[in-house]
């Protein structure tokens, strides 16, 4: 594996690309740099308080060259599952996230709940109603805890902020239904974003979150590169107990001069 030529890079975004509305270090000109070498990129994010549109117009605005096309995210990867299950969620989502997802039906009882990153929902009074959504309906067997992504948190232009896996944990200890997580680090979700014609030998997972991100993409065979410009917090660690990634880098730009160095 340590020989193969990289093909594919599955690229995280908010804290590996950017945080909020600024680029880390380097970045435009090192994702420029990583396509002129000839690696397919591949943006996989579980970024869920906003719609691929918005997000996309985002990252534009600040500086990335993009398609809508090479974005493959958790939002669309749980829109897709509650399609397929024909799902009718109460939906723990900003109203902007909201708009990729299905439609309810009024005429159908609402038989699930669908959990992304949603600060202004995580309130008592909309969590309760989820509560009583799973805990009314968990008897017949059939009722979903959907979680986007069960991330502990994130990296803001403040700091570090909370993310949702505590609410999702939250409503699986009160109502005692386990939830369907959708996005990183589930295997699915890596597996799908692999084209058909790369092998996992030949891709590799840059991130900045040592678990859902490199860690995820390492069981399935890929490299997994972690970059300390978002939640990994390296002071938090010591010899002995850093995470057993492929690689640690100061930023993304790091990581694509190893790539680009390596052949």
């Amino acid at each position: 594996m340590a020989n193969r030529r990289v093909k594919l890079a599955l690229i995280d975004l908010s804290g590996t690309l950017h945080v909020d509305d600024q680029p880390t270090e380097g970045a435009v000109e090192a994702l420029k740099r990583l396509r002129q070498h000839g690696v397919q990129v591949k943006f996989v994010t579980n970024t869920t308080k906003e719609s691929v549109g918005s997000l996309v117009e985002r990252l534009r605005k600040i500086g990335f060259e993009l398609e809508r096309e090479e974005i493959y995210g958790s939002l669309g990867a749980a829109a897709d599952y509650v399609r397929n299950n024909k799902l009718n969620p109460y939906y723990l989502l900003t109203d902007d996230a909201r708009t990729d997802m299905p439609p309810n039906e009024p005429e159908r009882p609402i038989d699930s709940v669908v959990v992304g990153l949603a600060p202004d929902k995580f309130c008592y009074q909309h969590l309760n109603e989820a509560f009583r959504v799973l805990h009314q309906n968990r008897t017949g067997g059939s009722v979903q805890l959907v979680a986007i992504h069960e991330g502990r948190y994130y990296k803001a232009k403040d700091g570090i902020a909370l993310g949702p896996g505590c609410f999702v944990k939250g409503l699986e200890y009160s109502t005692g239904v386990t939830p369907v997580c959708i996005g990183k680090p589930n295997e699915y979700f890596f597996r799908s974003a692999l084209p058909e014609n790369v092998a996992v030998d030949e891709c590799v997972m840059i991130g900045d979150d040592p678990t859902d991100d490199c860690l995820g993409a390492m069981r399935i065979g890929m490299k997994g590169f972690l970059v300390e410009t978002g939640k990994y917090q390296p002071e938090m660690y010591t010899e002995e107990n850093r995470p057993a990634v492929s690689g640690i880098f100061r930023s993304f730009s790091d990581v694509v001069e190893h790539i680009v160095a390596s052949g």
